[in-house]
């Protein structure tokens, strides 16, 4: 966990927001869908509604990613979207294609 990274206790769901330039948050417990989900941006407050049933350890959306655009964790681009996400959606190998772990050519 990076320094000063706190777990954020929210309503049915626990998550974590590991950069403030992150655009997705990792959930720290199964997140259901429907879930009211309340996050903390610079000043103001963020109210997001899961889209999706999000499971223990998996990313969902902060903030709209369009398509081909990237998705930042830990403060940098793990991989980009096949297809325009919404606030709150569930971000796994459906929605976005990783860029991590692959050969330099």
């Amino acid at each position: 966990m990076q320094k000063g990274a706190k777990p954020r206790e929210r309503s049915q769901g626990t998550f974590i927001i590991i950069n403030p330039k992150d655009n997705v948050a990792i959930a720290l417990n199964d997140i259901e869908r429907g879930a009211p989900l309340r996050l903390q941006r610079s000043r103001h407050v963020v109210n997001i509604v899961a889209k999706q049933k999000v499971p223990f350890g998996h990313k969902f959306a902060t903030e709209r990613i369009g398509k081909g655009q990237a998705i930042r964790k830990y403060g940098e681009t793990i991989g980009k979207t096949t297809k325009p996400i919404r606030i709150g959606d569930w971000i796994h190998t459906h929605n976005m294609k990783s860029i991590r772990g692959r050969a330099l050519h």
